[in-house]
């Protein structure tokens, strides 16, 4: 990974741009009330680091009462098992005898667990545990309707999880799922109805599956655009919600009822008329595709067009006060598609940077 100098103690505003940072306090306020919310609910915290990248805010949330992390991808279990992190659940399938053996041997620092959705990739694991003289805890994956990875629910479901069961070099541990499908719906009610009827189908697979006589410790789902909803649902036991610590526009667009922390410092480079200015923030800075990136600050200025380093910015008018030179905040449109592309992310409190943290590296991804 490229190396900078340490920017510690320099006005936010000093900052070379595009600089990804993050309002230190807001963060740490969102981390607490979010802790706060699940123990008084009754569930455990197990929250996804996707696109929040950095081991050092995994272990705040730790020590704000999170049991454990969720990743997306072996290779995010990998760094953060080398920052410290022992508790780690892959929510995704890990595929492949060189992932897979991966993944048994990092069984040697740290407790990893996958999800599993298919005999084959179980017994490939369970080979190759065996082989490594380790044992995998794993989640069978449950579709609940997003219609992605997964077993079908029910009777379907407990079948192939007591198949798991009886596999030697395995651990099966419950079930998980993911009601992706549920969080982009703006009326509350209906989002609360099919969110419920979704993560109802997990909670009775695991329900079937205990009286079955499978030990079913885990029932493991909601992210950061349902969490309120399902950790309200009776048999969860954990929630997976992390992206909200950030509480970018999309998840603001989906309901979270936090204070945004994630911005982009972005530099003016060009004013060529009235109404149209350009950053030096563009796709490779910034994601919008899922959410429009807002400009915070400066009133009348939208987020336009990103090109690959070019921002363009539509201006209401001439008196919109933006010069060549100028440093504006722009409100990261979605965390999970912008965090990876950068080096560093600096945590900034009352307008200094405290603290800069190493983004996990793209390899990452794998």
């Amino acid at each position: 990974m490229y190396q900078a100098c340490s920017q510690v103690g320099i006005p936010k505003e000093a900052l070379d741009t595009p600089a990804l940072w993050v309002d230190l306090d807001i963060m740490e306020h969102n981390i607490q009330t979010l802790a706060n919310f699940f123990r008084r609910a009754g569930v455990g915290w197990r929250p996804h680091m996707k696109g929040i990248k950095v081991p050092a805010i995994a272990h705040k949330l730790l020590q704000a009462g999170a049991h454990g992390v969720t990743c997306a991808k072996l290779g995010e279990a990998e760094v953060l098992a080398a920052a410290g992190i022992r508790d780690i659940l892959v929510a995704n399938q890990v595929v492949g005898a060189q992932k897979v053996r991966r993944l048994v041997y990092l069984q040697k620092v740290a407790d990893v667990m996958a999800a599993v959705d298919s005999l084959e990739n179980a017994q490939e694991i369970s080979t190759a545990a065996q082989a490594a003289g380790v044992q995998v805890r794993v989640l069978v994956e449950v579709n609940t309707g997003m219609n992605r990875c997964g077993v079908e629910p029910g009777e379907h479901g407990v079948r192939f999880a007591q198949q798991v069961a009886e596999l030697p070099g395995l651990r099966f541990a419950g079930f998980m799922s993911w009601e992706g499908h549920v969080v982009a719906i703006p009326d509350p009610e209906e989002k609360r109805r099919i969110c419920t009827e979704s993560v109802g189908k997990l909670v009775h697979t695991a329900e079937m599956a205990r009286q079955a006589g499978l030990p079913v410790e885990i029932v493991s789902c909601g992210g950061s655009g349902s969490y309120w909803i399902t950790a309200g649902i009776p048999g969860v036991t954990e929630i997976q919600a992390g992206g909200a610590v950030f509480t970018d526009v999309t998840y603001r667009r989906w309901g979270v009822p936090l204070v945004p922390s994630l911005f982009l410092l972005a530099t003016v480079i060009s004013r060529p008329t009235a109404t149209r200015a350009v950053c030096d923030a563009g796709r490779k800075a910034l994601d919008n595709v899922v959410s429009t990136s807002e400009v915070v600050g400066v009133n009348g200025v939208r987020v336009s067009v990103l090109s690959a380093e070019h921002g363009i910015l539509e201006l209401a008018g001439p008196e919109v006060p933006l010069r060549v030179g100028d440093k504006i905040d722009i409100m990261v449109g979605y965390g999970d598609l912008t965090v990876y592309k950068h080096d560093f992310l600096y945590g900034v409190r009352n307008g200094i940077v405290e603290v800069q943290w190493e983004v996990m590296p793209r390899s990452a991804l794998r």
